[in-house]
């Protein structure tokens, strides 16, 4: 039998999580590990029942992106504010010392200045989606070692634009689609900037006038397309599409129709 057919493969990812998963929590290692497990049961180093992990590369960052814009609808805007000091107090020192202490190691190491750079601000980051996945099962989210976690990763996500901005000039290149650094420098800023707006102005307008027409499956088409659309724009300008989704997410935190969405979005979150 051809494992590598899509049903075949859907068979198999979904057998490896029902039954990796489980055990994995039973044991204390958590469900995130216990995907990773799966992940290597099946992939071409184990089982090799998945010869392409790349095939599937795109779904599973699908996912984190729903993830995140789950995320943003349970942060209302003004729970933020609260954390204002958090995410650039703590975020910002996390990030700065992580940069100058690998930038000074890399240079000991023989890097030059640029590339002592270049890995300091790699390193500097952190999975978002492991991380709030962990304080989510461990109930941690609603302490404030879960809220000075996650503003620590939200001051990541953030970053990454200006690090983005910062990387053609240290390479002497221009951005993505060959523009002028400063010009596509502001269409990351404007991108990030227009997603509250048109989560305020048009987003809430068109959800009530689909939630109006009483068909059901058009509201989970729109989740599913406000979701998608943000993640392609993002992307477009070379922004981290997780981040995009989750100011998304927040803008519509306030909006009468968060428990519908989350409803709608959260299977296929966890699914993918």
């Amino acid at each position: 039998m051809d494992w590598h057919g899509p049903l075949p493969s859907a068979f198999v990812f979904l057998a490896a999580a029902v039954i990796v998963v489980p055990l994995a929590r039973r044991v204390g290692l958590g469900s995130v590990l216990g995907y990773l497990l799966a992940g290597v049961a099946i992939g071409p180093f184990g089982l090799a029942l998945v010869a392409d992990p790349e095939a599937v590369l795109h779904f599973a960052e699908f996912g984190v992106v729903m993830m995140l814009f789950l995320i943003g609808l349970e942060l209302k805007p003004t729970t933020l504010w609260r954390l204002r000091q958090r995410i650039l107090g703590m975020g910002g020192a996390q990030v700065s010392v992580t940069i100058a202490a690998l930038v000074a190691a890399g240079h000991l190491l023989g890097l030059s200045w640029t590339e002592a750079l270049v890995v300091g601000m790699a390193l500097s980051l952190s999975s978002t989606a492991i991380a709030l996945q962990i304080l989510n099962e461990r109930g941690l989210m609603p302490t404030r070692i879960g809220e000075s976690g996650f503003a620590v990763l939200l001051f990541q996500d953030v970053a990454v634009i200006p690090m983005l901005a910062v990387l053609p000039l240290l390479g002497g290149g221009t951005l993505n689609g060959g523009e002028p650094d400063w010009l596509q420098a502001a269409l990351m800023i404007g991108a990030v900037a227009a997603i509250p707006l048109a989560g305020h102005y048009l987003l809430r307008p068109l959800f009530r006038i689909v939630a109006l027409s009483g068909v059901r499956e058009i509201f989970t088409a729109l989740s599913l397309l406000l979701v998608v659309g943000i993640a392609l724009l993002m992307q477009a300008i070379g922004l981290s599409a997780a981040l995009g989704t989750f100011l998304a997410g927040v803008v519509l935190a306030e909006s009468e129709y968060r428990h519908a969405l989350e409803t709608d979005i959260e299977p296929f979150k966890g699914l993918l």
